[in-house]
């Protein structure tokens, strides 16, 4: 039975279906315009489709909104969806704004909003969750709670920024792919807002699936000190290609307040045009001894901090084990590390087959030979056979997709 009244929060992430139960994608947002008396009424929703396109769904299109779901008469616009000067997206820009109380009592943070069905079948902002300013300096003491009329509240005369951490609370299930795909559809002051409140792993994450305009936009806001923070716990590729884009004299800024090991990688990672295997690469590949064991290699690629593309293969090398290392001996898949037992040595089950590319090595021949190989890691050497660092597939397919793979549309659903 489809519901009357509906909490919009709830909605995010909500599974968007057709008549026939055929998944067509998910709810992102929630738009509603302002009518000229009464509260504000509901346009469409926001839903992500194949592709991570992003298409408006009218309201009317709605036939049933039931727990954890919605469901369509099947009709949906590809065209990409455009905000309307009216309108305004609940999700993104309505939750965590402060709005003032008509009763005098003082202000109060919208958490949440319902929408109900009236008689007309026009979906109605029905009732608000608000928040009142915490009054104690308790640690973690949280202000009142409350539920509200459209007509209880008023938005005007509040001078103070609207809050990013409602948005970032729904956003808080997201991959970082997905989030980094939701702040493209903000707005830019908005999106600055959101990127500012992530923490800095979070933000680390977000800013590797980011576009280059976006990614030099969000860094620009930072300060010096945060930036550096940040940078630091990206992958070195990713960072570097980012420090090449900003100004050199912001780039040296932050190079200087990073970590004095992480500064050297990206520096010498800058070295390097960004079509070849040097500026592709990233330096912190898992490196092992020959002596070392199926299981010591094992608990290197289980830790958390270690990207897939890269935990898919363990490079063995003579000492010292980081970049660059001493000489290349060979490499060992981590699919044959599961067919020996955990105390056999690296060295003696080595894949020496596969060629190292030297730094200068072009893209077009690096792609090549990682589809002829079906490898995802290729390692990269210097003249003197000493690891310098290794190319994953997925940082080659960065630079072969369009530039604006991220938002163009593609076929139907």
């Amino acid at each position: 039975m489809s519901a009357t009244r509906v909490f919009i929060a709830r909605l995010a992430g909500c599974g968007v279906f057709d008549p026939v139960g055929d998944r067509v994608g998910k709810v992102i947002d929630v738009l509603v315009a302002y009518q000229s008396h009464g509260a504000p009424r509901t346009t469409g929703m926001l839903v992500e489709i194949t592709g991570r396109r992003r298409v408006f769904v009218p309201i009317a299109r709605v036939t049933s909104i039931v727990p954890g779901q919605v469901i369509t008469n099947g009709l949906v616009d590809l065209r990409r969806f455009t905000q309307r000067g009216q309108e305004e997206r609940v999700i993104a820009e309505l939750l965590g704004r402060k709005v003032n109380l008509r009763d005098g009592s003082g202000t109060a943070t919208i958490e949440d909003l319902a929408i109900e069905r009236n008689e007309k079948k026009e979906w109605i902002v029905s009732e608000l969750f608000l928040r009142r300013p915490k009054t104690s300096a308790a640690l973690f003491s949280r202000g009142q709670t409350l539920f509200a009329e459209w007509s209880q509240i008023s938005q005007e005369s509040t001078d103070e920024a609207q809050s990013a951490e409602q948005l970032i609370a729904t956003f808080s299930d997201m991959l970082p792919a997905d989030l980094a795909s939701a702040l493209l559809d903000l707005p830019d002051e908005r999106m600055l807002e959101v990127a500012e409140e992530l923490d800095d792993e979070r933000l680390a994450d977000v800013l590797e699936e980011l576009p280059e305009e976006e990614q030099i936009e969000i860094v620009q806001d930072l300060d010096d000190q945060r930036a550096a923070e940040v940078l630091d716990l990206m992958q070195p590729d990713d960072a570097a290609d980012l420090m090449q884009n900003l100004p050199e004299d912001r780039a040296e800024a932050i190079l200087e307040l990073m970590d004095e090991e992480e500064a050297e990688d990206l520096r010498r990672l800058m070295q390097f045009d960004e079509l070849t295997a040097g500026g592709l690469m990233t330096s912190e590949p898992v490196i092992c001894s020959s002596d070392a064991t199926v299981a010591e290699a094992m608990a290197l690629v289980r830790r958390k901090e270690v990207a897939p593309a890269l935990a898919a293969s363990v490079f063995v090398t003579l000492p010292p084990h980081e970049t660059p290392t001493g000489r290349y001996l060979g490499m060992v898949h981590f699919q044959r590390l599961l067919r020996y037992p955990p105390h056999e040595r690296l060295g003696t089950i080595l894949d020496t087959d596969v060629e190292p590319v030297s730094p200068e090595t072009h893209i077009s021949k690096i792609h090549r030979t990682l589809a002829n190989y079906n490898l995802v890691a290729l390692p990269v050497v210097d003249r003197e056979n000493h690891l310098i660092g290794v190319v994953t597939v997925d940082d080659v397919l960065d630079h072969l997709l369009p530039d604006d793979w991220r938002t163009e549309d593609e076929g139907g659903i």
